[in-house]
């Protein structure tokens, strides 16, 4: 038997209102919507509560998140959402979910807890639920639950890990982590992780987005020398792009533009939220003189401004995607402006990226990308040997990978038996598969799982949009739109004139002009026959539909929307709005 077949082979077929249930909403299987749950009988733990950001065949939409149908059905077992850390991926859903979720207690970290209530304020939610703040040395009790925490090491301040006990056995949930030796912020805590090691972990949840790259992560003080060094020989304006999240890179780039006397602007929404909380809180230490507003980036010399903004990944409305697009309010890219990407493309995005590289180096900035040659940029996740170093600390009896695609789980779980965790030990689960854990034994449960469909976000509305809505956004961006405008007379059961029928992006309008006129006829010929006997507006719209649908896909291998628009005679009007009146 292979290692394939030995993942997941410890199964059972039901559970019982005593085992520790262990399952996904989101976050397995992909990279982002981080939704992780814990229920024992009566009690549920929620762990993190993120969105994922759609790509390219998402259509107009602004979010992912999970489907939470399960929690709305048990949300009076719900005992407090846990959150590990302040990223998007892991706290942006709080919003939704608490929009039909009645959640009492949001227990997160410091940082994230501002993170939170800031969101929660721009979306008038204040006040909805307790977020309470946690550290280290917290704890939280229930029924059944006993939680503890530890210091771990991110691109973001203040992140936590989980260690849970349960009348089954004890979880390890790393959350987002990585080991560096030499980091920005505070240390992970390897004592800790460690003890709880010996003591012994039944189940370890880990990260496992950095499973494909070897060895070690750089640490976040190389990537801060590098920027250093180009912040001194830099002589024009330089402009900086990051993550809005990775604060210790942001305090990086603060303090190197401090020592290099150069006066700081911060350009973004995100990025303006994110450094002020961070300033608030101690995490970014500045004063306010170092600091200067857009409208005063003219009265500076070039050699003296640096400029912190959002777009390292290419975003069309981003702020350098703008400056790239000359579009931007306040700054337009000149010769001898130096850009700097301090990030890496997320996967999807390097098409993006680029073409702002070659916008801006268009325009005569001289722009530097992450390379071999100059670390400016570091992950926040760890890498294989900081994988196997976890798993070494923990030593846990089976191992769930979490936090990843399908190909990250299963490296991760590879990884695992290198350790030496047995193979029938490692589940490789998706959202909705339930792990049973049963004195202190964990199978996987195949003959039941949890909806876990996605939901997608467009603006405000948080009941998601219906599949068929983004089905007909395809089919749009595919082939366009044809609408087929109708004249009749309601009292005579009559057509009164040919269709007129009007497309967009369907077919090139001169080009097309043939196809019109005869689907014109097609259309009039067969509205001609139904309207022979008395119809109804339904009928004339179905038969508008039934007949142009294979005449344009046998004409042109297409099919566009097709939306009849029916034109009723002002006399016939009337005399339906009389007959209304009257009765």
């Amino acid at each position: 038997m292979n290692l394939a077949e030995k993942y997941n082979s410890r199964t059972i077929d039901r559970y019982l209102p005593t085992d520790t249930l262990i399952f996904a909403l989101g976050g397995l299987g992909e990279i982002g919507k981080n939704t992780y749950c814990i229920q024992v009988d009566d009690e549920i733990i929620i762990i993190d509560a993120g969105i994922m950001f759609p790509d390219e065949n998402l259509l107009g939409v602004d979010y992912v998140i999970p489907d939470y149908t399960y929690l709305i059905r048990n949300q009076e077992k719900i005992k407090g959402l846990f959150i590990t850390h302040g990223h998007e991926d892991h706290i942006g859903g709080i919003p939704y979910l608490l929009k039909v979720v009645a959640i009492e207690n949001i227990y997160a970290p410091k940082f994230a807890k501002a993170l939170i209530e800031k969101k929660l304020e721009e979306h008038r939610m204040s006040g909805r639920c307790n977020v309470i703040e946690i550290n280290n040395e917290s704890r939280f009790t229930s029924k059944h639950f006993h939680i503890g925490f530890f210091d771990i090491t991110h691109s973001i301040p203040d992140c936590l890990g989980l260690a849970i006990q349960t009348p089954n056995g004890w979880i390890m949930s790393t959350g987002d982590f990585k080991f560096d030796l030499t980091p920005i912020g505070s240390n992970a805590d390897y004592q800790r992780i460690s003890y709880m090691g010996e003591f012994g972990i039944d189940l370890l949840l880990s990260d496992s987005t950095n499973s494909a790259v070897v060895g070690f992560s750089i640490s976040e003080k190389q990537v801060a020398k590098s920027i250093n060094e180009i912040m001194e020989k830099t002589r024009g304006r330089l402009i900086i792009a990051t993550f809005s999240s990775n604060v210790h890179r942001i305090q990086q780039i603060i303090s190197a533009a401090i020592a290099c006397d150069r006066k700081i602007c911060i350009i973004g929404r995100s990025m303006e939220n994110v450094v002020q909380i961070a300033r608030n809180l101690g995490h970014i230490k500045a004063n306010d003189d170092d600091f200067i507003d857009p409208t005063l980036l003219d009265e500076y010399p070039t050699h003296k401004l640096c400029v912190l903004c959002t777009g390292s990944q290419g975003e069309p409305m981003a702020a350098l995607s703008r400056m790239a697009n000359s579009s931007h309010r306040y700054i337009n890219i000149i010769p001898g402006d130096t850009v700097i990407f301090s990030s890496n493309p997320i996967p999807g995005n390097q098409s993006s990226v680029n073409g702002v590289v070659n916008s801006l180096t268009r325009l005569g900035a001289n722009v530097i990308t992450n390379s071999m040659l100059n670390n400016l940029h570091t992950t926040g996740h760890a890498s294989q040997d900081e994988q196997k170093l976890m798993l070494q600390l923990v030593k846990p009896k089976f191992f769930m990978p979490m936090h990843g695609e399908y190909k990250m789980l299963r490296m991760h779980a590879d990884t695992a038996t290198e350790v030496g965790v047995p193979a029938e030990n490692i589940f490789i689960v998706s959202n909705g598969d339930i792990l049973v854990m049963r004195d202190h034994e964990v199978y996987m449960c195949d003959s039941n799982t949890i909806q876990t469909d996605d939901i997608y976000i467009d603006g405000t509305d948080s009941s998601g949009i219906a599949t068929a809505v983004l089905k007909d956004r395809q089919i749009l961006s595919d082939n366009g739109l044809v609408s087929v405008i109708v004249t009749i007379d309601s009292r005579t059961n009559s057509i009164l004139c040919r269709p007129n029928i009007v497309s967009r992006g369907f077919v090139f309008v001169k080009e097309g002009q043939t196809l019109m006129k005869e689907a014109e006829l097609v259309v009039y010929e067969a509205l001609r026959k139904i309207m022979i006997q008395k119809t109804t507006f339904g009928e004339i719209k179905n038969t508008i539909r039934n007949t142009l649908e294979p005449y344009f896909y046998s004409r042109t291998h297409r099919n566009p929307i097709i939306i009849p628009v029916i034109l009723n005679h002002k006399d016939a009007i009337a005399l339906m709005q009389a007959n209304r009146n009257r009765y």
